[in-house]
C-alpha cells in the first residue's frame, strides 16, 4: 500500500495493467505557478506522488511556451525546475525530474526555434502544439523550422485537433514530414471527448503512435490515468506501435 495526498490505494503492478508499464512520462504541467498546470508546490508534489505510484521513474514535464498567455522562457522554465526538484527531494519523492516545453506554433515561434537555448524533450524532440480548431497556415514551414534547429518534430495530442478532417491523409502528411505523434494516454479513456477518443483509436490502430503522455495539470488526469492502465484500448496501442517513452529514461 501507498499514501498520497489522493487518498490511500493499493499500489498498480505490471500484473494488473493491461499493458507494459511506462517508465517515463513525457508530456505535463508540474512546475507551479508558470502555466494553467499546478498552482501551487505542494499540488505539483501531489501530482508527483500520484505519477510515482502509478510507476513511473521519470518525468519530462514540459510548461507551455505561448507569447500571449504563458511567455515562459528557458530561464524562467529551468529555475522552477530546480525549486521543484528541491522541494521533491525534500518529501523524499524519488521520482527523477527534467523539463522540456510544449512550444505554441505563433508568429513568434520562428524566434523561438532561433534561440540558443532550446528546450526540448529528451535533448532530441522539440514538442509543439497548435490551436484546437484553426490549422496554422504555417504550419509546415513551422515543422521545418525545428528541423534546420538541428531537432525533430513531436506534435503534441495530435487526437485533440478539431480542425482534421481527413485523418488518413492529414496525418499522413505529418509523418512524411517527420512529425513524431504523442498521444495523451488519457484520450483513450474519453477524458477528452468522443472525437479525441475516436481519433485516439485511429492513429493507434493505423500504427502512427510514438510516445504516449500523461500531459497532467490537475489531480483529474492522474486518476483517470489510473483507470486506463486497465483498459484493453491501453494495451492494444502496442501491438501496431513502437512506443518510444522509456528509451529517454
Amino acid at each position: 500500500m501507498f499514501f498520497s495526498l489522493f487518498g490511500k490505494r493499493e499500489k498498480k503492478t505490471p500484473e494488473k495493467i493491461r499493458g507494459p508499464q511506462l517508465k517515463v512520462d513525457i508530456h505535463s504541467h508540474l512546475i507551479p505557478g508558470i502555466d494553467d498546470g499546478s498552482q501551487s508546490m505542494e499540488e505539483s508534489l501531489s501530482l508527483l506522488r500520484g505519477l510515482e505510484a502509478l510507476g513511473y521513474e521519470k518525468i519530462i514535464t514540459t510548461p507551455h511556451i505561448m507569447s500571449d498567455s504563458y511567455p515562459n522562457t528557458a530561464e524562467t522554465i529551468i529555475a522552477g525546475l530546480e525549486s521543484l526538484k528541491r522541494a521533491a527531494k525534500d518529501a523524499a519523492i524519488e521520482v527523477e525530474i527534467e523539463a522540456g516545453a510544449e512550444y505554441y506554433l505563433d508568429e513568434y515561434f520562428y524566434e523561438e526555434m532561433q534561440k540558443e537555448h532550446i528546450l526540448t524533450v529528451g535533448g532530441k524532440y522539440v514538442l509543439f502544439e497548435s490551436s484546437y480548431i484553426s490549422k496554422p497556415m504555417q504550419i509546415e514551414e513551422m515543422i521545418f523550422a525545428i528541423g534546420e534547429a538541428g531537432y525533430e518534430p513531436m506534435m503534441a495530442h495530435p487526437e485533440r485537433y478539431r480542425y482534421i478532417r481527413e485523418p488518413e491523409k492529414e496525418y499522413r502528411r505529418f509523418k512524411e514530414l517527420g512529425v513524431h505523434f504523442q498521444v495523451n494516454l488519457n484520450s483513450f479513456g474519453g477524458h477528452y471527448g468522443k472525437s479525441a477518443k475516436a481519433l485516439a483509436a485511429f492513429l493507434r490502430d493505423a500504427g502512427m503512435i510514438d510516445f504516449l503522455g500523461s500531459d497532467t495539470h490537475h489531480k483529474r488526469q492522474v486518476e483517470s490515468l489510473e483507470n486506463v492502465f486497465y483498459l484493453e484500448e491501453y494495451a492494444d496501442i502496442f501491438k501496431n506501435n513502437t512506443i518510444r517513452n522509456d528509451e529517454l529514461l
